[in-house]
């Protein structure tokens, strides 16, 4: 009986202490939490609301809920679709292209090249400067009169009869944003992976060359096994990125010609600020959405599929 006792009296007295924890975390975690919601989650919803309305502007003109209406019209809308395509050869051209290269800049940056500090800063200036002024500055490299490229290529080296029209066709303008953005991301990508193979264990490469492999085979069997999980890691970012590439398609070509470099974010915003259809706008960006989260779910299932034969 006085043991009972004794633990009845025990147990509030343990628990005291880890509400009185639990008081001041919550407190501190409240306002971010707000925050979040107010900017994060509170636009969302009224987004999802709007995607599912005949949304009007004027206010003698209410709104009307027409529900899965807008989503249908995506669905049947060609323009929709083909600005997905152009986003799926975005994405396919200049992810590879950045991994690749941000890889082998961290390689040879890793391998103390001389001069590395004036190519890391090479390289790295296009991270940070603006997209607008990198876009105005491809525009202009491409223009068909007057244009660099076509200086070099027709005036200099003579390799074209004439100068090429990059800006008016769909596959040659795709070409031009494409080279922007690799161009423009692969000192990121440089960055994250000269991090990740400094965290690569030197004993690692010793044990192999003890084994008698040349620089090819440790690259193959060490390096890209151990910086694995930071190639998935790049790679869902830049897809990611890529399926919300805006501003280089809208200084260069603006969708043109005849919406045929039209990107998703580009017939969003010409849909909602353009025609003010803000219903229509708001439902391209939930499949835009849905879309980036299938692509990244199917990345992490790949690597998740690797691992496990791995181990």
């Amino acid at each position: 009986m006085l043991d009972t006792q004794v633990t009845a009296t025990r147990l509030p007295a343990r628990r005291r202490p880890r509400r009185s924890w639990r008081s001041p975390a919550y407190a501190f975690l409240l306002p971010g939490f707000a925050v979040f919601t107010l900017v994060m989650v509170y636009p969302t919803a009224q987004a999802l609301l709007i995607s599912l309305q005949r949304w009007s502007v004027s206010p003698y003109q209410p709104s009307k809920f027409i529900g899965l209406a807008n989503y249908a019209t995506a669905m049947r809308d060609p323009i929709f679709w083909r600005s997905l395509a152009n986003a799926g050869v975005y994405a396919g051209v200049t992810v590879p292209g950045q991994l690749i290269l941000g890889l082998l800049c961290a390689v040879a940056l890793k391998a103390a090249i001389p001069g590395r500090t004036a190519f890391r800063i090479m390289v790295y200036i296009p991270v940070i400067t603006s997209w607008v002024v990198v876009s105005i500055l491809f525009k202009y490299l491409f223009q068909t009169d007057g244009g660099l490229v076509n200086f070099l290529l027709h005036d200099v080296a003579a390799v074209v009869p004439a100068n090429i029209d990059w800006l008016n066709s769909r596959w040659l303008a795709m070409a031009a944003i494409c080279a922007l953005g690799v161009w423009k991301g692969v000192g990121w990508t440089m960055l994250i992976f000269l991090a990740a193979l400094q965290a690569v264990p030197d004993s690692l490469y010793e044990a192999a060359a003890v084994d008698g492999a040349g620089s090819a085979k440790q690259f193959w069997h060490v390096t890209l096994p151990s910086i694995r999980r930071t190639m998935v890691f790049v790679m869902i970012m830049l897809v990611i990125g890529a399926f919300n590439v805006f501003i280089s398609v809208s200084l260069m070509t603006d969708g043109g010609p005849a919406d045929q470099t039209q990107v998703p974010l580009t017939y969003l915003y010409r849909q909602a600020f353009d025609f003010l259809d803000f219903g229509y706008g708001s439902a391209i960006a939930f499949m835009l959405t849905a879309v980036i989260v299938a692509f990244s779910a199917l990345q992490f299932r790949f690597q998740g599929a690797d691992e496990e034969s791995a181990a």
